[in-house]
């Protein structure tokens, strides 16, 4: 969803992600992202869902399974609801279904970023059952 790509460049830390996403992930916001998204959906271990209300989809969730020492970890690459669709549980729902995908998949645990200043993204993961395990700081060098 290009809307997705849109609201996470205005967010501190933002673009930084964008630039540092996982080759694995999917394009986010791509308009020309038939064959890559057929592509990457393709491989193992990738998961897309998409979020509906009244039978309209108004949101998106994105990740892969990659290894973390000797643990098999599900990470989020993008959840998104729509700003008009918000507050009446989209995305809590698709939080709670990729989580369980990823279960399905063997996963031991599941990753999912929030940017500095993102307290509605931080909150959604806690009231999910997730917790910080590592904050990563950054400064540009002259």
């Amino acid at each position: 969803m290009a809307e997705a790509r849109e609201a996470v460049v205005t967010l501190r830390g933002g673009r930084a992600l964008l630039a540092d996403r996982s080759p694995e992930a999917p394009p986010a916001g791509s308009t020309t992202g038939g064959d890559a998204l057929r592509d990457w959906m393709a491989s193992a271990g990738h998961v897309l869902l998409a979020g509906t209300l009244d039978g309209a989809v108004v949101g998106m969730a994105a990740g892969h399974v990659r290894r973390l020492a000797e643990e098999r970890v599900g990470t989020i690459d993008s959840l998104y609801v729509e700003p008009d669709a918000r507050g009446v549980g989209v995305g809590s729902a698709l939080t709670e279904a990729i989580v369980a995908a990823f279960a399905e998949l063997r996963c031991t645990a599941v990753d999912a970023p929030a940017l500095p200043g993102d307290r509605a993204s931080k909150q959604r993961f806690e009231a999910a059952g997730f917790s910080a395990r590592l904050l990563t700081l950054h400064r540009p060098l002259p």
